[in-house]
């Protein structure tokens, strides 16, 4: 059975990596090949956001529930959130040779890649400068969670340093340059997949 490749993307809160994907998926070229998986999380849903598009939003002791019941492939914890990729759906579309997109943090990464080593196309994506990165953030955060803030600042920076990690980096200087780079590395692997099997 044809297997469907699956693209990883991380980057630090503020990377851009969230607003990539939405783009690159409004694409016509990959709307009908690629998947975005669609996380668990318990944290409070932000504006705009809608439940079962950009994340399913659950409590604290759902989650509980549905990691002790295995229903996870892999999960983490972020700033006091929990978020995790559900294993059945994301099963169900990779073995149905359906490309599978998703954002995930560098344990979550890593998993994908030991569980799925043949398959795995890993992107970490980079903010321009810290500059950059703490506005970005701040523009996010409530000016008086300042707490949050450097929470996050200090995780970035610690993230930025496992870039040569993941196959393919990204400087994240403007949107619609990097929406069209990271086009390129998923074309081209699933290109190359669709040759080495014909």
């Amino acid at each position: 059975m044809r297997k469907g490749l699956i693209f990883v993307v991380s980057g630090p809160s503020g990377s851009g990596k969230t607003t990539l994907l939405a783009r690159l998926l409004k694409g016509k070229a990959l709307k009908k090949v690629l998947a975005k998986s669609v996380s668990f999380t318990t944290r409070p849903k932000r504006s705009g956001e809608r439940n079962a598009k950009n994340y399913f939003f659950i409590s604290q002791e759902q989650f509980k529930r549905q990691r002790l019941a295995k229903k996870f492939l892999e999960w983490t914890k972020y700033l006091g959130y929990y978020y995790a990729t559900p294993r059945d759906c994301f099963q169900k579309q990779i073995k149905k040779g359906k490309h599978v997109i998703l954002c995930l943090d560098f344990p979550g990464a890593s998993k994908i890649k030991k569980l799925y080593s043949k398959n795995t196309v890993t992107i970490f994506i980079q903010p321009p400068s810290f500059q950059a990165l703490e506005q970005r953030i701040k523009g996010r955060c409530n000016q008086t969670k300042t707490i949050e803030i450097k929470k996050r600042l200090k995780l970035a920076r610690q993230e930025v340093r496992l870039f040569r990690s993941y196959d393919y980096s990204l400087v994240n200087k403007d949107l619609a340059s990097t929406v069209s780079a990271l086009k390129k590395i998923v074309l081209k692997a699933i290109n190359f997949k669709r040759e080495k099997k014909e």
